[in-house]
């Protein structure tokens, strides 16, 4: 997990408005299969958002757990929408690059 500095994030939450959500959490939770494939749009496109239809009032724990298993960071909860960063390992791959946000 990536500590984000406060322009990094705000920098993160820009990009992140145009985006739609990817994952949604439904009435199963945040199951392993879900957390899977966060893990999987994380690793294709670094910037996601995930949708909670379910699950509503614990929302940030649910959250916090999902960056936990997926090593990411959760860089915001607004709503019932929660958006994770992860840097790709492969620096060729990087799209977002973190110190041009500062």
């Amino acid at each position: 997990m990536i500590e984000l500095t406060s322009k990094q994030r705000k920098g993160l939450e820009r990009l992140a408005q145009r985006l739609k959500p990817l994952v949604i959490v439904g009435q199963s939770g945040a199951t392993q299969a879900l957390e899977q494939k966060v893990a999987q749009c994380l690793n294709d496109h670094e910037l996601v958002k995930v949708r909670f239809n379910e699950f509503k009032e614990e929302k940030k724990e649910l959250a916090l757990d999902i960056a936990n298993a997926t090593n990411s960071t959760l860089v915001r909860l607004i709503g019932n929408v929660a958006t994770f960063y992860k840097e790709s390992d492969d620096e060729e791959k990087r799209k977002i690059k973190l110190n041009k946000l500062t």
